[in-house]
């Protein structure tokens, strides 16, 4: 048995109604700090977003926009890397076992959209949210100073790792 999303915001599908006009949702502080532990962040300082649902040949689509301040550990440093999301999302919830229905009236591809599954009875808004936010965040952080501390360490920069400097590095030695 899964524990509750951090971030918990349920919607019944028999109400979808109440969600065809924008909804904004807003993380308080403790979902904050949950899904900063969750994501290893050393900061989220706001999550929220604004969204409207719609019901579209058996699937349901859920179009809005995410806003996010966080800080993630540099890759190289560990210091904080801050980031400022802003971005949009489309999401489209099936339900689970049932194959992907064909949006034809949307005209959307696969790739347009995150597709999740859902039990059919409720979609969770909330998780779906922070779910996105993980995605958008930038994979690998590096603060100002990654490069130099990095190059201490010994690690090569792509174009020293490259198989021409390896070529060049042999026709300098002749």
């Amino acid at each position: 048995m899964s524990a509750a999303p951090e971030f918990s915001r349920p919607v019944r599908i028999d109400q979808l109604a109440r969600h065809a006009q924008p909804v904004t949702i807003t993380a308080d502080a403790a979902e904050r700090e949950a899904l900063a532990k969750r994501f290893n962040l050393l900061a989220l300082d706001k999550l929220e977003a604004d969204y409207a649902l719609n019901e579209d040949n058996g699937a349901i689509y859920a179009r809005g926009r995410v806003r996010a301040d966080l800080a993630q550990p540099c890759v190289a440093t560990g210091v904080a890397v801050p980031e400022k999301l802003d971005t949009d999302f489309l999401l489209r919830f099936v339900r689970e076992g049932e194959e992907t229905p064909e949006g034809d009236e949307l005209e959307l591809d696969a790739e347009d959209c995150d597709t999740i599954g859902f039990d059919g009875l409720t979609i969770d808004m909330g998780e779906a949210v922070a779910e996105t936010v993980a995605l958008a965040m930038t994979p690998y952080p590096r603060s100002p100073e990654a490069d130099g501390v990095l190059r201490e360490a010994g690690v090569l920069s792509e174009e020293q790792a490259s198989p021409f400097a390896a070529l060049l590095s042999l026709k300098d030695r002749k």
